[in-house]
């Protein structure tokens, strides 16, 4: 668990976006249950979440015509629970963090693991999002 003085900030940074924080197994469960699209960012204190997804995230729901119905984030490191039961969701793919994944109507339809982050730029993250959001949103 990272201390709360870390955390606060970095929480904020997509909170103030417009994301929704999930805390529980069971939020998590609710948000997939519901119909439509679902960005969910699973944040992490790490650089690569700093630099490049948490602001890709941000910058993605603002392009274009086509937006996800909902933005989550789940927490690494402090939310344990909830990013268990939203990496459920993510299968097969192995734990990542950060990571960023677009569900539609709960199912798995686009996701973007640390590896696809590492190493690319916020914008570029972003356009990759935005033509997920096209074509699933």
């Amino acid at each position: 668990m990272y201390p709360e003085e870390i955390v606060a900030p970095i929480r904020e940074d997509l909170v103030g976006a417009g994301f929704q924080e999930l805390h529980t197994p069971e939020e998590v469960d609710s948000i997939m249950s519901q119909e439509g699209t679902t960005l969910c960012v699973i944040n992490s204190v790490c650089g690569c979440a700093a630099r490049n997804a948490r602001p890709a995230a941000k910058l993605s729901v603002t392009m274009g015509d086509k937006k996800p119905n909902n933005l989550v984030t789940v927490f690494a490191g402090v939310d344990a629970a909830a990013v268990e039961q939203a990496r459920k969701y993510t299968l097969p793919y192995p734990a990542s963090s950060p990571s960023i994944a677009l569900f539609k109507n709960g199912k798995l339809v686009h996701f973007l693991e640390r590896h696809h982050i590492e190493g690319n730029t916020a914008e570029a993250i972003a356009d990759n999002l935005s033509a997920a959001y096209t074509e699933f949103c």
